[in-house]
């Protein structure tokens, strides 16, 4: 049975360059979150302050990471794991490349996604039809594993678009979540302005803006890490 699940941040200073406050909007959810310990406002210790060392981050890259009680997020190396995926309860894999065939194992539904990672292509055609997948799935109690090449842009925008679409997130939550579970994730530009319209689409408001920067518009959450640089064209 779906339960609401009222989340809002709590009062205090607002973020850096924000100028405003990120809302989860008031819906019913397909998942209580709270009985599993999932969209808690501080993420696991693991989680929050992840070891910057080389080897744990290519652990982060090469792991599978749960975004909620029904839907996972990894590399295109990870979803080739056949013990982790099954692991894992896995019923439907998104498989959102160019690059890397299905696998076909027995028992698992394999979705396409044949997307490039480039800021130009039209992933946002696929928003509505994987957010749908994935739902219909966990309604089934099945598991959807989505993944790319590296589980950083394409996929993580699937899963973010997912739960603004079905959880209610606003965008600047949804990425905040996806990242608290996978650090690693990051969109590029073109898949950021395409879930910027659809989080316009779905809720008539934005939470994120593009802004310039020292290389060119970029999200609102990267403008206090771009601030410093400097394109390496103005080196020559």
């Amino acid at each position: 049975m779906a339960t609401l699940c009222y989340l809002r941040r709590s009062s205090g200073p607002a973020r850096e360059g924000a100028g405003r406050r990120a809302v989860m909007y008031a819906e019913p959810s397909t998942m209580n979150f709270r009985n599993h310990g999932f969209f808690r406002r501080s993420p696991p210790p693991s989680v929050t302050k992840p070891s910057p060392t080389a080897g744990n981050a290519l652990s982060v890259l090469g792991g599978i990471a749960q975004i909620s009680p029904c839907l996972y997020l990894c590399s295109g190396n990870a979803a080739s794991n056949r013990h982790m995926v099954y692991s894992r309860a896995v019923t439907c894999v998104v498989n959102a490349t160019m690059e890397i065939p299905n696998a076909n194992w027995p028992d698992i539904d394999y979705v396409k996604v044949p997307v490039p990672d480039l800021p130009h292509a039209p992933l946002s055609l696929y928003f509505d039809s994987v957010a749908d997948r994935i739902h219909q799935t966990g309604k089934k109690n099945g598991r959807t594993l989505v993944h790319c090449v590296a589980g950083v842009s394409r996929s993580a925008s699937l899963c973010i678009a997912y739960l603004m679409k079905y959880h209610r997130l606003s965008l600047l939550d949804a990425h905040e979540w996806v990242k608290s579970r996978r650090p690693v994730v990051r969109p590029n530009v073109g898949f950021w302005r395409q879930l910027i319209e659809y989080e316009r689409k779905l809720f008539g408001k934005n939470t994120v803006k593009m802004v310039p920067s020292p290389i060119g518009l970029v999200p609102d959450v990267y403008e206090k890490e771009t601030r410093g640089l400097v394109p390496v064209w103005n080196l020559r």
